[in-house]
């Protein structure tokens, strides 16, 4: 299923949606990594972050939307990071040509069904003593997503995406930790549920509508093509529920989160 992201919708909330990152890069240890790769890297913002934590180091970001990688690129004026446009399902660790010091992959695996056959390689391809770090959004089955799939029976094109209205359905913490403990790196888990509070200001009409437009709404919202009426009518009745699911509360819409992270490294002594 492939979605055309959009980086002005996708930064909205960014403040929320980068809290993640920060915790999960929190947990690196790395002190002067040479090779430092963001897969999925998405517009750019969090990989720079990652440019200026290591300013020596060598900075590669990737992801598969143009889109993305333009408005990246226009935020890198100096040209600190090398973009490159691949997907994270068949990206080919020895096109770095170097071992990884710091492998970082975040809220991107969601999207690439059976990811967990790629963590053996990818983990291969650090060097010794270098890390991995990976977070995932662990909330296919909150409101947001189950009404989504919901609503989303009603109406032929959304409907006819079948499995894959569920493809954001991600192993459990122990499953990741089960395979890189297999690629003998030691290895760290945790899953935490952000309490984000959203529009506090009451300028939006629905905020986290506004918030699952700019990721797990995409391909639904795709799969309509040029039937407007119907997507506006489908639009219409998800964000009426959302609503419901969320309301409005003197702080804001409050929008529970989960999301699942996993950090590893490889031994100094590893292969």
């Amino acid at each position: 299923m492939s979605t055309t992201w959009d980086p002005t919708q996708y930064a909205k909330f960014a403040d929320h949606r980068s809290r993640p990152f920060y915790d999960l890069t929190s947990r690196i240890g790395a002190t002067d990594p040479k090779v430092v790769v963001d897969l999925g890297c998405g517009n750019g913002p969090l990989t720079l972050a990652l440019a200026q934590r290591w300013p020596d180091a060598r900075v590669i970001g990737v992801d598969h939307s143009p889109q993305m990688l333009e408005s990246a690129r226009t935020q890198d004026a100096e040209g600190r990071v090398e973009w490159v446009e691949a997907d994270v399902a068949t990206w080919d660790p020895a096109t770095v040509g170097a071992p990884i010091d710091v492998l970082v992959t975040n809220a991107t695996l969601q999207w690439v069904p059976g990811h967990l056959d790629l963590l053996g390689p990818w983990a291969d391809s650090l060097a010794p003593g270098g890390w991995f770090a990976n977070q995932v959004p662990g909330n296919i089955d909150a409101p947001s997503h189950a009404i989504m799939r919901e609503v989303a029976r009603g109406y032929a094109a959304p409907a006819a995406l079948g499995d894959d209205l569920d493809r954001l359905r991600v192993p459990s913490v122990e499953d990741y930790l089960a395979v890189l403990t297999r690629a003998e790196l030691d290895v760290d888990g945790w899953e935490t549920t952000y309490f984000h509070v959203l529009d506090p200001e009451g300028a939006q009409d629905n905020p986290v509508l506004e918030w699952v437009r700019g990721t797990g709404l995409r391909p639904v919202v795709e799969s309509f093509g040029d039937d407007d009426e119907a997507r506006e009518a489908f639009l219409a009745e998800y964000g009426a529920r959302l609503k419901t699911a969320y309301p409005r509360s003197e702080a804001g819409v409050i929008f529970p989160f989960r999301r699942l992270f996993v950090v590893a490294q490889r031994p100094d002594g590893g292969r």
